[in-house]
C-alpha cells in the first residue's frame, strides 16, 4: 500500500468520526417524550462501551505496530514499547500514566479476556465493569484468566460492579490460591500516602495501609477524640478532632494550625493587601484568585487568612511564644503584563541557587508542562538540549514529570519553544502529531489570545 492510500483511509476514518460526533449532537432534538429519552440514554451507554472496547483495540494495535517498528531499528524488547503510552496520552487526552494503564488494560481484555471484551464491545457491560474484571485476575496466568472469564461471561451481564467485583474476585481465588494469597503479600508492599485537592480549599491525603494497620490507626484517632469529647469544652465536633490529631501527630507541631512550612502561594499585590479599587469600604480589587502550589486556585480571602495566620504565629515566636508556632515566607514574583506569563523571581530566601528552579516550578504551575500530565515536576528540562549550547535560562527551561523528559531522547521525538513570548512549547511525535502546551496564567492577569 503506498502512501497516498493510507492517507485516504486516515481521511476517511477520521470523516467519519466528524460525522458521528455531528449526528450525536443532533440526537437529543429528535427525541419527543421521556421514553424515547430513556432509550436514547440506553443506546448511548451502550454505545460508551463498544467505543471503549474500539479504543483498546485500536491501542493494541498501534503498540504491536511500534513494537515492531522499534525491533527492526535494533531496539531491545525492554525499550520497544518505549513512548507508545505517551503518543496514546496526548491522542486521548490523558496522562501518560493513565494512558499505560489503560494499554495494560487493552492487552488484557484482547489477548486473555476475549468473552468480557466481547460485552464491552456490544455494550451488555460497562467500561468500569470491565475494569475491575481486568483488575481482579491481573496476577493469573493467561489460561487461568480465560478460566475466570468463561466463568463470569454468563453472570455479570446487569449486576452492579460490586457484585461483579465480588464474583471476579471469587472465582480468581478459587483459581489459583497461593496466587491470591501471594498477590495479597504483593500489595502491602505497594502502601503508600498520596495526596490530592478537594473542593473549597480542602484536600484528601489518603494512605493505603495493610487492613489491619488501616483499622489501627483511625481507631486510635477516633479513641483520642471520644475523650476529648467526654471531657467536654472543647467545641470541636468528633471529626474536626480527629482531622487536627492526625495533622498534629504527622506533623510534631503542637496545633494543627501552626505547621512550619514554606508553601507556593502566588498571588497579585491586591490580593496580599486585600486593595480595592472602590474606596473604603469597598470590595473592588484584591478578588483575584490566589495560586496555591500543588493544589489550585484558591480565594484571596483565604489566602489572606493563611497569611495573616503564619504572621501572627511568627510575632507570638518572637515574644517568646511556642518555637514550633509556623511561618510565611512571601516570595515575589514577576509577571508579563500581557500574556501573563511568570517570567522572574525574587531571588532572596536561603537559597540563590535555587531561584531560577522556583520559578520554573511557580510558572508552570508545580505540574509537568506536557499536555494533559498532571503528574508533579520531577525534572526541570532545557528545551534546546543543553549538551548541544541550549543556554540555561527561564525561557529555555520547562518543568516535566521523569518520563516526560526522558521521552524526548527517544528516536522521532522533539520539542521545541515556538513562541517565546508566551512560552509555547511544541511536542511532535514520531507520528507527526503536534501539540503545543502553555504555562498558567498568573494570578491577576489577563493574557491575550495566541
Amino acid at each position: 500500500m503506498d502512501g497516498s492510500t493510507d492517507v485516504d483511509d486516515r481521511d476517511t476514518v477520521v470523516g467519519e468520526l466528524a460525522s458521528m460526533l455531528s449526528r450525536l449532537a443532533e440526537l437529543p432534538t429528535t427525541v419527543v417524550d421521556d421514553a424515547a429519552r430513556i432509550d436514547l440514554l440506553a443506546g448511548l451507554e451502550r454505545l460508551k462501551a463498544a467505543a471503549a472496547a474500539t479504543q483498546y483495540e485500536v491501542m493494541v494495535q498501534f503498540a504491536t505496530s511500534q513494537r515492531a517498528a522499534r525491533r527492526g531499528m535494533g531496539f531491545a524488547e525492554r525499550h520497544a514499547t518505549r513512548g507508545v503510552p505517551e503518543q496514546i496520552g496526548l491522542a486521548t487526552k490523558t496522562s501518560p500514566s493513565a494512558a499505560a494503564r489503560q494499554l495494560s488494560r487493552a492487552q488484557a481484555l484482547t489477548c486473555h479476556l476475549p468473552a468480557t471484551f466481547d460485552l464491552l464491545r456490544t455494550g451488555e457491560i460497562s467500561e468500569f465493569a470491565a475494569t475491575i474484571i481486568v483488575n481482579e485476575t491481573s496476577h493469573l496466568d493467561p489460561e487461568q484468566r480465560r478460566q475466570v472469564d468463561t466463568r463470569l461471561a454468563g453472570e455479570v451481564v446487569g449486576v452492579g460492579p460490586r457484585r461483579v467485583q465480588g464474583l471476579a474476585r471469587r472465582y480468581a481465588i478459587e483459581a489459583d490460591p497461593a496466587a491470591a494469597v501471594a498477590r495479597a503479600a504483593r500489595a502491602r508492599k505497594d502502601r503508600r500516602v498520596g495526596v490530592r485537592p478537594a473542593p473549597d480549599t480542602m484536600t484528601v491525603v489518603s494512605a493505603l495501609l495493610p487492613c489491619e494497620q488501616g483499622v489501627a490507626a483511625y481507631a486510635a484517632l477516633r479513641r483520642h477524640a471520644d475523650a476529648i469529647v467526654a471531657a467536654g469544652g472543647d467545641g470541636r465536633s468528633r471529626d474536626q478532632i480527629m482531622a487536627d490529631t492526625l495533622v498534629e501527630r504527622l506533623t510534631g507541631q503542637a496545633s494543627a494550625d501552626a505547621v512550619t512550612a514554606e508553601i507556593g502561594l502566588v498571588m497579585t499585590d491586591t490580593s496580599l493587601l486585600g486593595g480595592n479599587s472602590g474606596g473604603a469600604g469597598g470590595s473592588g480589587g484584591g478578588g483575584e484568585a490566589a495560586e496555591l502550589l500543588g493544589y489550585g486556585p484558591i480565594p484571596a480571602e483565604t489566602a489572606r487568612d493563611i497569611t495573616r495566620r503564619g504572621a501572627d504565629n511568627h510575632r507570638g515566636d518572637s515574644q517568646g511564644g511556642d518555637e514550633h508556632q509556623a511561618r510565611v515566607f512571601l516570595r515575589r514574583l514577576f509577571t508579563d503584563p500581557v500574556t501573563g506569563v511568570v517570567v522572574d523571581c525574587d531571588p532572596r530566601r536561603r537559597r540563590f541557587d535555587g531561584s531560577l528552579a522556583r520559578l520554573l516550578t511557580y510558572r508552570d504551575g508545580g505540574t509537568c508542562r506536557d499536555p494533559y500530565c498532571d503528574a508533579p515536576i520531577r525534572h526541570l528540562d532545557h528545551i534546546h538540549p543543553y549538551t548541544h549550547g541550549g543556554p540555561t535560562t527561564p525561557t529555555n527551561g520547562r518543568g516535566t514529570c521523569a518520563r516526560g523528559n526522558y521521552i524526548k531522547q527517544m528516536p522521532g521525538w522533539t520539542i521545541r519553544l515556538v513562541d517565546p513570548y508566551r512560552h509555547t512549547v511544541e511536542t511532535t511525535t514520531p507520528t507527526g502529531h503536534r501539540y503545543t502546551s502553555h504555562p498558567p496564567p498568573a494570578p491577576g492577569t489577563q493574557p491575550h489570545a495566541a
